[in-house]
Order: C-alpha cells, then structure tokens, then sequence
C-alpha cells in the first residue's frame, strides 16, 4: 500500500506531511499557526509569481558565483519556472496574515520549489539530502529580502493590470464626454444651483480625473523597483558570497522585465517601508477620486421622478424587495464600498509600517495582503463600474433642457453686461415671480432681445464660446 504521508523534521521535531504535498514541514507548521483569515497566500497569483521569480533568479546567481553546483542550480531554475507559468499555486497554502516577517511565506515557497525539483531529478519529495529547501533553494538570502522584493515584483505585476483598467475607464468616460457633448445643464456648487455647463464637460471632468491617477500610480510603482536581494538578515549581507548581489538583481531584472535597481543602503532599506507606504496613499487617492464619481453618478440619476434625474443609470437588478419597479445605482454603490476598504487597507499599511523596530518589520503580511487586497478589488470594481454602468449611461435631455431654460442661474452670463447689482435684482425677481430672466432683462430694458439670445446660447453659455464684450472699467478717483 502507498504511504497516506512522509515525515518531515525540523528544529521542534519530527511531522508528518501528506504524501502528496509539495510543501514540507515548515509549512505545515504555519497551517497550523495561522488558520485566521481562510485565504492562502495564493489568492494573490502575482505575488506567487513574485516569490517563484526571485527563487530563479537567486539559483541563478548562487550558479554564477559558485555557491550551489550547476545540476542544483538548473533544477531549482526549472522547478521555479514552472510555478512562474502558473502551476503548482494550489500548493502556497500558507494564511495571508501571519507572524514571523513572512517567514511562513518564503519557506513555503522553497519547500514547493525544492520538492518540484526532486521531481524533475527523480527523486522522491522530502529527499533533501539532495536538494534542500534553506540549504540549496533559499542559499544566500534570507526571508528579510526575499519577501520584501518577492512583495514588490508582485505589486509591480499586478499594478499594470489595474493601470489597464484605469485607461479603459477613463476611455469610456471620455466616449460619453462626446456623446453629450452638446446636452446643456446646470452645474452645481454647495448642491445649490450655479452656472451652466454641458453635461459632456462633466464627463469630461470625471475622464480627466482618472487619467490625472494614472499618471500618479506610475510615478510611485517606480519606487517599487528598488530591492534589497543579497541583504540577508539585517542588511549587512552575512552568508551571501562578494557579487552575489549584483548577479541576483541582474538575474531578476531580466526574469521580470523591470528596471530592477539594488537599494544604496542595504541596512535601512530591510527595516524601512517607505516605498508601501507611498504606493498605498496613491491607490488611496485614485480609490477615493473615483469613489467622489460614483456619488455625483448616483446624485445625478436620483429620482427618477423626485431627485436630480439627469441621467439615466442601466437598470442591473431589482431595487426592492417591498418596493415595485424600484431600481437602485448598485454599481456606484459597491464601488464606493471598495474605496471605504481601500482607505482602511491604507491606514492599515500606515500603521504596520509605524510599528516596525529596529532592522526588521515584522508587519510586512499585512502590508502585503493589505495592498495586493485593495488592487485586486479596485480592478474589479472598475472592471464592472466601466461595463455594467458607465457605458449604458443615458442623458435626460428634454429634463436638462427644461431645468436650464428655468434656472435663475443664467443670468450669470449676463452680469459682464449688466453689472451685478441688476443682475442680483433680477434673480431675486425671477425667484419670487417664476418669470425667466431674457424676459426681465429686456423688460429692464438693459439689453435687446437679440443681445440677450446671443449671450445665453449653448456655446456661451457653457464656455465654450468665450465672452467678447465686456462691462466698460470704472476707475476709482484718487483719495486725498
């Protein structure tokens, strides 16, 4: 009969390790510690990748300097590789949050990697008298590098996918800023009625908006590209051969495609979590930016009978389980739910980040699944933000023209005409008689029918005609 288990020892002692697990005894140990959050560290693929990229790239230098044999090296190589092209994942079981700096983590990684490489040379798993998991696959590092730049090639993987996304958001706002390029309505300041505008400027705004974060969430991913690989434990670099890291960052550059750049000071970038710290508040910014959309979307399409009902949200699901025909803004809803989150993600990072002591931060979990959490949700949220609402978003333009026609507002663009002493009167006039301001304005007799007509056409209107003619300037006499 096949054995159910292999048994594996450690420094605490002997445990047995299903036969068929690719991980070994010390990531048994943190099953068993760590059993909080329910979700392996393999809910973040990226971050995986991230661990099995910087394990290829260490083989490869520990060959290049002498320091594992070539066979060894080569299997380790390989073994990564394949974990690199998604297999395997199932197998970094460990729990997002843990204690230990992420030493859970690195030794699943180089229980999984080693055992995958027995495989590849023939051998059975748990036969580290030939390859070894600290000895061979985790030579020359130490958790306190590996998982620190295993974090960042993650975040520097995934953080492309949510930049996509970003782009194709803004894209779609800009699409409906042209559809409704032509629609006039009136803007709002303080919720109170102020100055005309199209409806197309505002969606243009909010596209501008989006690409504005864009560029901000790449200037700070740069900052993720600095490393700490040949660091080991507290940065001083003990156990790791004189080249060893150069070789590694050239290795993991070329294996990940990133301008991957050694950290100048190697004692301070071990303790130090700056660069979490500023990549979290940029996704903070662009998560509570589009959050501030999704409540304008959800103002403007509110009624639909006695709010703003300007425009017309795609009906996704019933509203009401007591209420019939009712239809709520679900999807600006969720999305502004992930923001919360992501604010709190953010002051989480702050607070680990904080808390750190001396050489290490022991908080580095949570600054991981932290981050890798709020660019995974805000990717989906945008994702279905972009596709279940944004596209499908309709203008109630005879409501829109019905509102400009009857606001008070208008008379704004009259005022360079004049003055705004009459013109105050007249809004007021207007307010309490309900009567419209071309008929008051040319009953005033300050301005012609005509001149009045000209001045309040669309193009004027929402700016994007400029005034010509203006209030001639009053000078002051001199004082005595």
């Amino acid at each position: 009969m096949t054995a159910q288990t292999r048994t594996e020892t450690d420094s605490l002692g002997p445990l047995e390790i299903p036969a068929d697990a690719y991980w070994g005894v010390h990531t048994a140990r943190a099953i068993e510690n760590f059993d909080i959050t329910k979700r392996p560290i393999s809910v973040y693929t990226e971050l995986v990748t991230g661990l099995a990229m910087v394990k290829q790239a260490a083989a490869r230098a520990n060959r290049d300097i002498g320091a594992i044999d070539a066979e060894r090296a080569d299997l380790i190589d390989r073994a990564a590789q394949r974990v690199i092209d998604g297999e395997f994942h199932d197998q970094f079981c460990v729990g997002v949050i843990q204690g230990g700096a992420g030493t859970s983590t690195n030794m699943n990684a180089n229980e999984v990697i080693t055992n995958i490489a027995l495989e590849l040379a023939g051998r059975e798993k748990g036969d580290y008298a030939f390859l070894h998991p600290i000895d061979h696959t985790n030579r020359s590092q130490s958790t306190n590098d590996v998982y620190p730049t295993a974090i960042k090639v993650g975040l520097s993987l995934i953080h492309v996918s949510l930049l996509d996304e970003l782009e194709l958001l803004r894209e779609s706002f800009m699409r409906k800023a042209e559809e409704f390029a032509d629609v006039l309505k009136v803007g709002r300041t303080q919720l109170q009625d102020a100055v005309p505008m199209t409806l197309g400027q505002e969606f243009h705004g909010f596209a501008t908006t989006v690409g504005e974060d864009i560029s901000r969430l790449r200037e700070n991913a740069v900052l993720l590209t600095e490393i700490s690989m040949g660091a080991t434990a507290i940065g001083t670099g003990v156990t790791a051969k004189p080249g060893y890291a150069e070789r590694v960052r050239m290795h993991l550059s070329e294996i990940t495609g990133l301008p991957l750049r050694t950290a100048g000071d190697l004692v301070e970038a071990t303790s130090d979590m700056g660069s979490f710290i500023s990549f979290s508040a940029s996704l903070k910014r662009n998560a509570v930016k589009v959050s501030k959309i999704c409540n304008d979307l959800r103002l403007l399409s509110s009624g639909p009978q006695a709010g703003f009902g300007e425009i017309n949200l795609p009906a996704k699901q019933a509203g009401s389980s007591i209420m019939p025909g009712k239809v709520n803004p679900v999807i600006p809803e969720v999305v502004n739910q992930i923001a919360y989150s992501v604010v709190g993600a953010d002051l989480t990072v702050t607070m680990a980040a904080e808390a750190g002591q001396l050489q290490l931060n022991a908080f580095e979990p949570v600054i991981a699944h932290s981050i890798l959490q709020s660019i995974t949700w805000m990717r989906r949220g945008y994702h279905t933000l972009r596709v279940n609402c944004i596209d499908g978003i309709t203008a109630n333009r005879d409501r829109l023209g019905a509102m400009v026609g009857a606001s008070v507002g208008v008379i704004t663009a009259l005022t360079p005409f004049i003055g705004y002493a009459d013109a105050a009167a007249l809004a007021k006039t207007a307010l309490l008689t309900g009567r419209g301001i071309e008929e008051l304005v040319v009953e005033a007799g300050l301005m012609t029918p005509e001149a009045v007509a000209k001045q309040l056409r669309p193009e004027r209107l929402s700016g994007i005609e400029p005034i010509t003619t203006t209030m001639p300037i009053v000078t002051q006499p001199d004082l005595p």
